[in-house]
């Protein structure tokens, strides 16, 4: 069995808006290291099956489908609020992947076992012996389990719909607060009802509820413990 060295990993998982993307991004940037958002994986496949038409009751069609596309992650070339450019089969679909109905299907497709296998070597390979910060829902308990920072990210569900919410106002959405927070508690329930790598925080991740924090108090809480753990590295 290979041996995959993830010391250097900072995994951040967390519900659906409790911040993991921006504190992400201000993280990595704080850094100087990698940023790896995982679920865009998820929902790049979630894309190219609504594109094919494939059932996504179809775990196996779902999982041939997330080996053959090509997925790719570039650093971000338009100052439009993105994280990252993220490809599929060479087309940008960075916002398209954020739109209510890759919301809404997301869940299910990240829910096959098959699906999450077929994208698991990819995300562990990009860690290995890296510097990176990985964004996700099963980052510390699934993919890089040997990850040297971990970080679980929470806030109500009323507070992170509301984020979701002027998010989503941003890029012309035109959605009302009351089903932006029914959607979210219906995704909080498939994240951690389902069978394969359900949503949770790994037992030695360090908690942090980010309503009242600012993104910088919430970074700089995270960046201290990240240069604590690097440090006994050395």
């Amino acid at each position: 069995m290979e041996t995959l060295d993830h010391r250097r990993v900072i995994a951040i998982d967390g519900p659906a808006a409790a911040g993991k993307s921006t504190v992400a991004r201000e993280l990595a940037d704080a850094l100087g290291i990698l940023l790896f958002d995982t679920g865009a994986l998820y929902r790049a496949v979630t894309l190219a099956a609504l594109r094919t038409k494939t059932d996504l009751a179809d775990s196996e069609a779902l999982a041939r489908l997330a080996s053959s596309c090509k997925i790719e992650l570039r650093p971000a070339s338009v100052e439009d609020g993105r994280l990252a450019d993220v490809l599929l089969d060479g087309e940008d679909v960075t916002w398209e992947l954020r739109s209510p109905e890759i919301d809404a299907n997301v869940s299910r497709v990240a829910a096959y076992a098959p699906v999450r296998s077929a994208l698991l070597d990819i995300q562990r390979k990009i860690a290995d012996g890296n510097e990176v910060v990985m964004v996700g829902r099963d980052i510390g308990t699934v993919v890089t389990p040997g990850a040297g920072t971990k970080i679980y990210l929470d806030a109500t569900v009323e507070e992170r719909a509301r984020r979701r919410y002027h998010d989503l106002r941003k890029q012309g959405e035109d959605l009302d607060y009351a089903s932006v927070l029914d959607d979210l508690r219906e995704r909080d329930y498939k994240d951690s009802t389902r069978t394969t790598a359900p949503l949770k925080a790994a037992r030695d991740a360090v908690r942090i509820k980010t309503d009242g924090l600012t993104i910088d108090e919430i970074v700089l809480q995270i960046e201290r413990l990240v240069r604590d753990n690097w440090e006994r590295l050395s």
